[in-house]
């Protein structure tokens, strides 16, 4: 039988037919497809062989399929070519690692009664993959049960036990079992740091964290990492300089959580800085570190050097393109998103998820609302994507901008999935908008209203038709209920450091002079025609008091800050946690005309680009 077999080079069909050893090479290279897998197994059936010393081989085979992409062929493998021959603990330990990428329990469970079977017990690195095995198929009880008969325990057995529990949520356990630890090395402490963080404790992860008597990149990242996932992006960026100081040379995982944290703040000049740090340090620009720039950029409001990145890197793969649309969108470029989303189609990429997620809120930010809504129903039918969350939520919010509210309604209704309070809140953004005050009051109900947004929005809709009793009703049932209005937060980057404002806090040592530089911006504003929007203030007081209320939102007092603070002409970068309200919005356009500054604002839900009196939403927001 004259047998093609496809090979990497210099591996010649004599010596692959005649010599194991070049199979053996062939085996355990990295670039070795499934089909050359099958056509080494046909070579394999030729020789049928009996003798011991083919076992290496049999192993060899055994290992290539466990990496494989169908790792389930090592077990057909195993059944019908190593019957015959005298197994050994590698040949189990190949399996386990076949049974642990395929994470089936059944197979796990079948190797682990052949171990005890041939009496393989004793070896702990057998036992360690069983553990692990059962612990990747969350059998957490069945791997602690292992874990407590196991004759002999080392590290590798803690970590993988301790690993397990904070994965699970199950800190006490995870944290006793580490005071068992006869000598806890770097990955233990690590493994512990990352199981709080990522349950929500930061505060113990960094107590273990500097308890360490040793700490590698890795125990950074996991710190690092763990702060911007519990939204403490100043203290991630605070270890991130302690690092380098140091000495501890940080990798593509610590840079791209630093640069999330530089994106979650706006700060842009930090964000530079890191780019540089990149390229002075030659990493590679791939498409993982390339969307975290991307993404960084998007978030600071700088789409040009987003783009410039784009352009830059090595390989453009779905993710980073997915990244350049969702920051298109998000920044008001919407008709950008668009053509980058139909270049993107046409070059090849099938799109997913995500990338339907920015074309919505592309249309829903631009008004289009016959782009949207043939995306929404038919263009994604056409890729096989299933509309989610997300998807509805941006479809809603698109709806009820244009004021189609009880379509918007009708969307929510008809959902095949169960709506969340970001969907429900979609709407009533868009009763908001519209002043539809009996459909809003519907929404509030709907979502049975535990957070102060939901309240404030219902009151902002009373107060701006005078509802005044109505407003004082909601006022009560938060009180009632224990509910506090989450004030407003707004930030700046001055000088590499971030300045926060809360409204109608004094507490910052440049206040008095902020408040001068306002009065004196209100003036020239009154004399260009500005009037104070104030039916967004929610008390029934004076229109004086509510002028002078609005005056110290927190916004106002960082654009303040930042105008006494930067030299003139030079952009300013706001990030406000809540949505940006009409008066704001409205002085903003004026502040950036009378001062002949672009200032760019990123509210909770998209960017306000402003420059000569105009903003990039087109009031529409």
């Amino acid at each position: 039988m004259n047998l093609h077999l496809v090979r990497p080079k210099n591996i010649s069909p004599t010596s692959l037919r005649n010599q194991g050893y070049n199979l053996i090479n062939l085996l355990q290279s990295p670039s070795t497809t499934t089909k050359q897998l099958k056509q080494i197994h046909v070579q394999l059936l030729l020789r049928n062989s009996r003798s011991h010393s083919i076992l290496y081989l049999h192993n060899s085979m055994l290992l290539a399929y466990a990496n494989s992409p169908t790792p389930n062929d090592a077990f057909a493998f195993f059944a019908t070519q190593m019957g015959h021959l005298p197994w050994d603990k590698y040949s189990l330990q190949f399996l386990l690692k076949a049974s642990s990428k395929s994470k089936s329990l059944i197979h796990a469970t079948h190797v682990h009664l052949m171990t005890i079977k041939l009496g393989f017990a004793s070896y702990t690195t057998l036992m360690n993959a069983i553990l692990c095995c059962y612990a990747l198929c969350d059998q957490l009880q069945d791997a602690r049960n292992l874990f407590d008969v196991m004759p002999h325990r080392d590290i590798v057995s803690f970590n993988s036990m301790i690993h397990k529990y904070a994965e699970s949520g199950n800190m006490d356990d995870a944290f006793h079992l580490f005071q068992q630890v006869p000598a806890p090395n770097v990955i233990t402490w690590t493994t512990l740091v990352f199981g709080f963080s990522s349950n929500g404790d930061l505060s113990a992860a960094r107590e273990v964290f500097e308890w360490m008597p040793e700490r590698d990149v890795v125990s950074w990242n996991a710190m690092i990492s763990g702060c911007v996932q519990n939204q403490e992006p100043v203290e991630a960026l605070q270890l991130f300089r302690l690092m380098l100081t140091q000495n501890v040379n940080p990798n593509s995982i610590t840079l791209c959580s630093v640069l999330s944290a530089c994106g979650s703040l706006g700060a842009l000049e930090t964000g530079k800085w890191i780019h540089v740090f990149v390229n002075k340090n030659r990493f590679r620009l791939n498409p993982f570190l390339g969307s975290a720039l991307i993404d960084m950029y998007s978030k600071c409001g700088v789409m040009d050097l987003a783009v410039e990145v784009f352009r830059c890197l090595e390989g453009q793969n779905l993710c980073t393109r997915n990244a350049l649309i969702n920051g298109l969108a998000m920044n008001g470029h919407a008709e950008q998103a668009l053509d980058m989303f139909n270049k993107m189609v046409d070059d090849g990429f099938r799109p997913d998820e995500v990338t339907f997620v920015g074309v919505l809120l592309a249309c829903s930010h631009g008004g289009f609302l016959e782009i949207g809504t043939r995306h929404f129903y038919t263009t994604m039918k056409e890729f096989g994507i299933t509309p989610v969350l997300e998807h509805y939520a941006c479809m809603v919010d698109l709806l009820g901008r244009s004021g189609l509210l009880m379509e918007a309604e009708k969307v929510i209704r008809n959902m095949p999935i169960t709506p969340d309070e970001v969907v429900w809140r979609a709407l009533l953004g868009g009763c908001r908008l519209h002043k539809n005050v009996d459909l809003a009051e519907k929404v509030v109900i709907e979502i049975e209203a535990r957070g102060s947004g939901d309240y404030v929005l219902l009151s902002n809709l009373y107060a701006s038709v005078g509802r005044w009793e109505d407003v004082e009703k909601v006022r009560k049932i938060m009180k009632h209920r224990g509910i506090k209005k989450r004030p407003g937060c707004s930030s700046i980057e001055v000088d590499n450091k971030i300045h926060e404002f809360i409204s109608g806090d004094n507490s910052h040592p440049r206040y008095a002079a902020i408040c001068e530089k306002l009065e004196e911006l209100g003036m020239k504003m009154s004399e260009d025609g500005f009037s104070a929007e104030t039916s967004v203030v929610l008390y029934d007081i004076e229109e004086e008091e509510k002028e002078q209320a609005l005056g110290h939102h927190s916004e106002k007092l960082a654009i303040g800050f930042g105008l006494i603070s930067t030299v003139p002409g030079s952009t300013l970068r706001i990030v406000k946690n809540l949505r940006f309200c009409i008066d704001c919005h409205n002085a903003t356009k004026f502040i950036s005309n009378i001062c002949n500054r672009e200032i760019v604002v990123r509210d909770r839900t998209r960017f306000h680009h402003f420059k000569d009196g105009i903003c990039s939403c087109r009031d529409y927001w």
